[in-house]
């Protein structure tokens, strides 16, 4: 449920690039394996191809207090890709005249601010105005416990508008909380039973659903966070807060299945599907577009509590490819690099994880400091020692640590960065260092 890019973007936006050859099986296997060998992700990752699901791969646990693996069947926490299933069935209500494009909030709940003036278009393409609950200070003290639709809706009205609806774009996890209570006031019915209904009977996704508490027994999830060298486990959001934003549980293979049978038609006319994929300042209704070289695909990613994901949707290969993780200590952008660049048969070489942090003391980080820029990026980075860490910030962006690997080089892994610095004869130039990211390699030089 977290922000768009939220670990997708650092330093830029990630624009993958590819040409499809095939699938080469052993090849992301080892490199699933290495990640989980090395303590970089706990995950589970499908491929379809046409209508078929040709690749999985599942690792790490499902619970690590009773050491239960994770399979091809194990439920995770989709975060905000429920954001998909929720537009679908709402243009699913369009195709049966219950609702339209144009509809009001007020219809709904009149007493939301311009609530007369944002439509259900405006709701799907993150075009209201009303800002994302989530952001708020007081969000991290109700999370976990079990909320009404009239206590959401009660939080969500206390919220003052950002813009004008329809002015501007800005991601809000309270418009799709809005859309999954409208859903369910117009069908008289749950959320969980028209999923059921609308999408999982209709493609035969057996583990997709609304979730509740956790169950391992039933074959789901738990999700954790990196604590110093060991995992320790993360918060649980109680279902009732993301709701039509992001409360879906379901699998990677049925991920991809529901990407594949939404581009056959099998849930919406095309016509719909052309309304979902139109991209207005970055937001499709309820997908995003990512373009790859010559090739387009659309998709969401997601992250609640520990778990992160991945879906995407090449229309040109009719390729979908979905992943979901329950507990993450490196970037899940490198991973879709990877994944990508190995699927596509693009050339890669699996990072060497045997790396190891190394200690180095204050006087030598200082030598670090100061404010670099590039030729090659209209951006700058600033470092500074804080605390006995050195620590980076672009500019317009959040400070982030850099982990010392050696005297020349340092990793951010939540984002995939690495900079290395330049050296003479076995010295470190501190004024000089190469950003690696996203495939792109960048040289920076102190001002």
């Amino acid at each position: 449920m977290k922000k768009p890019g939220s670990l997708l973007l650092y330093i830029f936006i990630l624009i993958f690039s590819a040409t499809a050859q095939g699938v080469e099986n052993a090849k992301l296997d080892s490199y699933v394996e290495a990640l989980a060998k090395h303590d970089k992700a706990m995950l589970s990752l499908a491929i379809v191809e046409n209508g078929t699901l040709i690749y999985h791969k599942s690792t790490g646990v499902k619970d690590l207090e009773t050491k239960q693996p994770a399979n091809e069947a194990t439920q995770y926490r989709i975060g905000s890709i429920t954001k998909m299933f929720t537009s679908v069935m709402i243009f699913q209500l369009i195709e049966e005249s219950k609702l339209s494009l144009d509809t009001t909030l007020d219809q709904f709940y009149p007493n939301i601010e311009n609530a007369d003036k944002i439509t259900v278009s405006m709701l799907l393409s993150h075009r209201s105005g009303i800002p994302n609950f989530t952001d708020s200070p007081q969000y991290s003290q109700y999370m976990t416990q079990s909320h009404t639709e009239a206590e959401m809706i009660n939080k969500i009205k206390k919220l003052d508008s950002e813009f004008l609806p329809g002015s501007k774009a800005k991601y809000s996890n309270s418009g799709y909380v809005l859309l999954g209570f409208i859903l369910e006031n117009v069908t008289n019915d749950s959320y969980a039973s028209q999923l059921e209904k609308r999408i999982s009977n209709k493609l035969g996704l057996k583990r997709t659903a609304y979730g509740g508490p956790i169950n391992v027994q039933d074959n789901q999830a738990n999700s954790y966070v990196r604590a110093g060298f060991d995992w320790s486990p993360a918060s649980q959001t109680d279902m009732s807060i993301p709701h039509g934003a992001g409360a879906i549980i379901s699998t990677p293979a049925d991920v991809s299945m529901f990407l594949s049978g939404l581009f056959s038609g099998k849930l919406i006319s095309a016509p719909s599907l052309s309304k979902m994929k139109e991209i207005n300042q970055g937001f499709g209704r309820g997908l995003f577009q990512y373009r790859f070289n010559d090739r387009t695909a659309y998709g969401h990613d997601g992250g609640i509590d520990g778990f992160s994901s991945q879906a995407a949707y090449f229309e040109a290969d009719k390729v979908a490819i979905s992943l979901t993780s329950n507990a993450m200590n490196y970037s899940i952008n490198e991973i879709g690099i990877a994944i990508l660049s190995i699927y596509f048969d693009l050339p890669y070489d699996i990072p060497d994880f045997n790396d190891k942090p190394v200690s180095l003391p204050q006087e030598k980080l200082v030598n670090y400091e100061g404010v670099y820029s590039s030729p090659q990026i209209p951006l700058k980075i600033s470092l500074k020692v804080n605390d006995g860490r050195l620590m980076a910030q672009a500019s317009g962006q959040g400070a982030f640590p850099l982990t010392p690997y050696s005297d020349s080089k340092f990793h951010f892994d939540a984002a995939g960065i690495v900079l290395i610095f330049k050296t003479n004869d076995g010295e470190v130039d501190h004024s000089v260092f190469e950003l690696n990211q996203a495939g792109g390699k960048y040289i920076f030089s102190r001002e």
